[in-house]
């Protein structure tokens, strides 16, 4: 299988995670105050999450599907999952590690000029 059918099929499932955790978060915090920071870090990082899915499409049509998709990837785990965590357990403890993880995200970004 080469790396862009790899990153269309990690583009599916990212996808699909996304709607997913949209769905929990939609109805998890639906009593909750749509301003409390926990609520506004979720839906931060669904809509990243949800966005960056639909770039990894576009990354698996790139020259270097491998690099762009790794780096969209990864910047999805750090940047997504660090708000995730914070805002379903309140642990800030992964805090820093979010904006290394929107750095990969434009690294991905770029790596679709290549």
């Amino acid at each position: 299988m080469n790396a862009a059918a790899v990153v269309r099929r990690v583009a599916a499932l990212s996808g699909a995670s996304a709607v997913g955790l949209g769905a929990y978060g939609a109805h998890g915090f639906k009593n909750r105050d749509p301003d409390d920071y926990q609520v506004v870090l979720f839906d931060t990082a669904n809509k990243y999450h949800f966005y960056h899915s639909l770039a990894l499409l576009g990354a698996a049509h790139s020259g270097k599907p491998a690099v762009a998709g790794t780096l969209l990837v990864a910047g999805m785990g750090m940047f997504c999952g660090a708000l995730y965590h914070q805002a379903l357990t309140g642990d800030p403890g992964l805090r820093k590690v979010a904006p290394m993880g929107g750095m990969a995200m434009i690294a991905g970004w770029l790596a679709m000029i290549l």
